[in-house]
């Protein structure tokens, strides 16, 4: 890689700032409810401690806070880490700009507490990253799930002030990814779906790479308008078909759109189903999901597939009577015997709701970070680590 890992510095005797992604779910009360994204970065951590780090500061973000709200500060993701890895993890309410306590670990504010983090001014930034970097003397990327993410003080600004690189889990994430688009065994398929037709970026780029690319969702749906069928009532992305026309004239052979949906009178878990062939949709009837015929065919690609890359739902999975489609796919792809990975997100979403968070490949903590590389495009944050290595070496 361009960039260094943790494996490239010393980490012994330094101060450690490590940027991770602690954007966990929680209940009305503040109380986690997946700790998956803490537990993610537990080998870095492990790593720095095992290796003679002399103190580990985390910074993280969690939610989108518009004032300081109580439910979104660190203070639980502090009391979770410290748990698990079963030594004193020490909250502090700012980022360090009045001192820090003498604990090994210190938690730091949730980092969009500052108006300062995401600043349209660049120098406002900077000088936020500035003040919390000058605690340390070395900054680990551990938060995958937000490196598509250019204009945050936390992602990019401190890379500006302190020797960088890429922690264990991050630099798994990409070598995962990088390796499927770019090495893939074959027959190689993609699936993609979701709730916006801007995935035809993605589109773009994978139907280069793969040997079938089967669209889903409001995605598939808006492909579908576009060729001329009537979709009824169906929600259609119009301004990124105006945004990606280049690529509606340019689909590959290789792309499979579905030839049957199942439609719905109204957008509600309530509503009355239907099934019906693309061309037969009605006005007052939307499309909500794939219907049999789709998914067979969709099926029947999976089946001798050797590597899966998904991302997007198929259906509303969100209501059970168009998450057949999307389950189905899910339990194909978890029956499959090839390499595959989910490109979180929505699509990460689905596999834990439908039960089969077990029994699947690689799924990515991020799903706008990794769909940044199913377009083919470098991360922000490894063109901020790329310059890094160069300023710091």
């Amino acid at each position: 890689m361009k960039v260094n890992t943790l494996k490239d510095v010393n980490v012994k005797g330094k101060k450690v700032l490590v940027r991770t992604d602690y954007n966990v779910p929680m209940d009305s009360d503040g109380n986690i409810t997946d700790d998956k994204r803490i537990k993610d970065s537990l080998p870095t951590l492990k790593y720095l401690l095992e290796n003679g780090a002399e103190k580990i500061l985390i910074l993280t973000h969690i939610g989108r806070p518009k004032e300081n709200e109580e439910i979104l500060k660190t203070d639980k993701p502090a009391e979770t880490l410290s748990k698990l890895l079963d030594r004193e993890v020490k909250k502090v309410d700012g980022w360090g700009e009045d001192g820090l306590p003498e604990s090994k670990i210190v938690m730091l504010e949730n980092v969009r507490f500052s108006s300062f983090e995401k600043s349209k001014d660049v120098t406002e930034r900077d000088e936020f990253a500035e003040k919390i970097c000058k605690n340390a003397d070395l900054f680990v990327m551990e938060a995958f799930s937000n490196m598509h993410r250019e204009k945050e003080a936390s992602m990019t600004s401190t890379l500006k002030f302190l020797p960088g690189c890429l922690g264990i889990a991050s630099e798994n994430e990409i070598k995962t990814i990088e390796n499927a688009l770019e090495n893939p065994q074959r027959p190689f398929v993609s699936i993609i779906g979701g709730a916006k037709a801007d995935k035809l970026a993605s589109v773009e780029n994978i139907m280069k790479k793969a040997d079938n690319v089967l669209l889903a969702g409001v995605l598939a749906f808006s492909v579908l308008y576009n060729k001329g069928n009537y979709m009824g009532g169906t929600k259609i992305d119009y301004d990124n078909l105006t945004n990606y026309s280049h690529v509606l004239e340019n689909l590959g052979e290789n792309v499979v759109l579905p030839v049957d949906a199942v439609i719905a009178d109204e957008f509600s878990e309530n509503a009355t189903a239907s099934i019906t062939n693309i061309d037969k949709i009605e006005d007052g009837w939307m499309a909500l999901d794939i219907g049999p015929k789709t998914l067979e065919k969709y099926k029947e690609i999976i089946k001798d597939a050797k590597t899966i890359i998904w991302n997007g739902p198929i259906g509303v999975f969100e209501f059970d009577k168009f998450s057949f489609g999307t389950k189905e796919i899910i339990k194909a792809i978890a029956e499959s015997s090839a390499k595959t990975i989910i490109g979180g997100g929505d699509s990460a979403a689905a596999v834990k709701k439908l039960g089969y968070g077990d029994n699947i490949g690689f799924v990515s903590s991020g799903g706008g970070a990794s769909l940044k590389m199913f377009e083919g495009k470098t991360l922000p944050v490894i063109e901020a680590l790329e310059k890094n290595k160069n300023i710091f070496s």
